[in-house]
């Protein structure tokens, strides 16, 4: 049945986009609304397409598997089979879970790989390029949890991504220009003929054909985990890596296997916080800057104030240079997550901040850090007619990941390698610092700011969030909360509020170009801030619980092609 609506899908793409803009207008702060069910994530076919899962009789967990190979054909920026992720779960009768499906860093991998003879790290050489990789987790995440939790055949939730794959569909405006942004790298790594490289610029309303990835697809559907990970799709990545000096094996691809972790839970004014433990730092930090904000009169300080936003940023400070330090995979190092969320830590930590003036993050942490770049993942969020609600965030890190496309299989692999830290107290693309911590080791998960959070009052869900956007996730999911908690906005206002970043180094706030508050500007370089400008933070896709116990979609469309809808 997914398979005959599916050209109904691509034949009314158009009337989706306009719809999408339409449900979710600017002059409008309420998104989305459903009765019993609803689905946000980055494109609006890949949110077509695990809502009709819903609508007949599939479980929040059957959605995501249509979701996310949706997202691997209408999305290859971010959505994917070539990369990792985390999915966090909560049941209708309250029980949570999550799974951890990070990539590893091959066996041949070693704690120096990017550094020259000198010591020096290899500019790019853990950013573009097939020695960048690190082994794909997604597809076993993925099926693992159909696996636990799934109700349909994997043939009847594949359809739709294969018919995608198969058929083509007409890419948006915000596709044409990434397709266009990559161009050059795009013919670095894969020659002046690979298929996306055109003499003409793309256009909106372009077509894009993913035949070899529909190949991979079936195989996933017709064998499961071993259609990827053994047989025809692991011998083509294999042979991809040999081509281009790569390290990731036959055998890395048979051993990796995703993991079930317990979740990382907190309070925040009354609401109960879960979220993704280490190999992500998005739990820990979440939960750090709740306990910090929460000893401040936020809602009397008003939203996006210069005094809250003065405070937020002293906190994020502090609260990314213990990411730093201490975070990494707890398989190979002992994480300290006991001690961050202990509220005496948290409270000494914090109490230096001062009201009137900011903090030197030299005096915070020592480190150097000149970049903040990338913002880029994907995330969706469902919940089910059953009252199951799942947020899921996976990645190629960049868009596009390490650009290596897969002759053959049809899809990205990730660069995920630039996640660990290649060398310590120097940055990532992101602008991120690491240590010992999370230092290259065979087999080991990278460390992420991906944050998959979940969010419950009174016993009761009431939020699904989560976004993409590399160091940002962390802030803009923390700022989406807020926005629901303490500034009492509802889903698609929260969403659609302006958003700032700061993370310890670069020592500097982040903020949308958007912004039009030039005395909140002046007040906050005043107090001492830099500020600098990005054209967007973050692209949430959140579900709210109202109190009228409807279900509220927030997709974040000013910010891209995010869309919700419910039933």
């Amino acid at each position: 049945m997914l398979r005959n609506r599916l050209s109904l899908f691509i034949a009314i793409g158009t009337i989706i986009l306009s719809s999408c803009q339409k449900n979710s207008s600017p002059t409008s702060v309420i998104g989305p609304l459903g009765d019993s069910a609803m689905v946000a994530s980055a494109h609006p076919l890949s949110t077509q397409i695990g809502l009709q899962v819903l609508r007949e009789g599939g479980n929040a967990f059957d959605a995501a598997v249509a979701t996310h190979f949706a997202l691997a054909v209408v999305y290859p920026r971010a959505g994917n089979v070539g990369g990792g992720g985390f999915a966090l779960y909560r049941m209708k009768d309250g029980e949570i879970g999550s799974l951890d499906f990070r990539e590893k860093a091959p066996a041949r991998a070693s704690r120096d790989m990017f550094l020259d003879e000198q010591g020096n790290i290899v500019d790019r050489l853990s950013i573009i390029g097939h020695k960048a990789a690190g082994v794909p987790g997604s597809v076993d995440g993925i099926l693992k949890l159909y696996d636990q939790f799934g109700t349909k055949s994997l043939r009847e939730l594949l359809a739709p991504a294969i018919d995608l794959a198969t058929s083509g569909y007409a890419i948006t405006q915000d596709q044409a220009d990434e397709y266009n942004a990559k161009r050059d790298d795009f013919i670095q790594v894969n020659g002046p003929d690979f298929f996306l490289v055109k003499n003409e610029p793309w256009q909106e309303g372009d077509t894009v054909k993913y035949t070899e990835l529909a190949g991979t697809l079936a195989l996933i559907r017709d064998q499961g985990r071993s259609g990827f990970y053994e047989g025809i799709v692991a011998d083509q990545i294999v042979k991809e890596m040999e081509s281009g000096g790569g390290l990731i094996s036959l055998d890395d691809l048979s051993g990796y296997s995703s993991k079930w972790r317990d979740p990382i839970v907190g309070n925040y004014r009354g609401y109960k916080v879960i979220s993704m433990p280490p190999p992500s730092s998005g739990g820990v930090a979440l939960l750090q800057l709740l306990q910090g904000s929460e000893k401040y009169d936020i809602p009397a300080m008003g939203h996006n104030t210069p005094e809250t936003i003065h405070i937020l940023t002293e906190l994020e400070r502090r609260v990314y240079a213990d990411r730093a330090t201490h975070l990494g995979d707890p398989d190979y190092y002992d994480v300290p997550v006991q001690m961050l969320l202990d509220p005496a830590y948290n409270k000494k930590r914090f109490s230096t901040i001062q009201k009137d003036k900011k903090t030197d993050s030299q005096d915070v942490k020592e480190g150097e850090v000149d970049i903040i770049e990338s913002v880029q993942t994907t995330h969706f969020s469902i919940v089910d007619t059953y009252g199951n609600a799942v947020a899921i965030t996976t990645t190629l890190n960049s868009y596009f990941g390490c650009k290596v496309y897969v002759d053959g299989a049809g899809f990205f692999l990730n660069n995920e390698m630039d996640d660990f830290s290649s060398k310590p107290g120097v940055p990532n693309q992101f602008g991120l610092i690491g240590d010992d911590a999370n230092a290259i080791v065979p087999n080991k998960r990278m460390l992420s700011s991906m944050t998959p959070t979940i969010v419950e009052k009174d016993g009761n869900l009431k939020m699904v969030l989560g976004t993409p956007g590399g160091s940002t996730i962390i802030t803009s999911v923390f700022q989406t909360i807020m926005n629901v908690v303490d500034h009492e906005m509802g889903m698609q206002e929260a969403v659609n509020a302006n958003r700032t970043h700061s993370q310890w180094l670069p020592d500097r706030i982040l903020i949308e170009e958007r912004w039009t508050d030039g005395e909140t500007i002046k007040k906050l370089e005043q107090l001492g801030h830099v500020i600098e400008y990005r054209k967007a933070l973050g692209k949430m896709d959140c579900i709210l619980l109202r109190a009228d116990s409807t279900l509220e979609g927030g997709a974040d469309y000013t910010r891209g092609d995010n869309y919700a809808e419910g039933f």
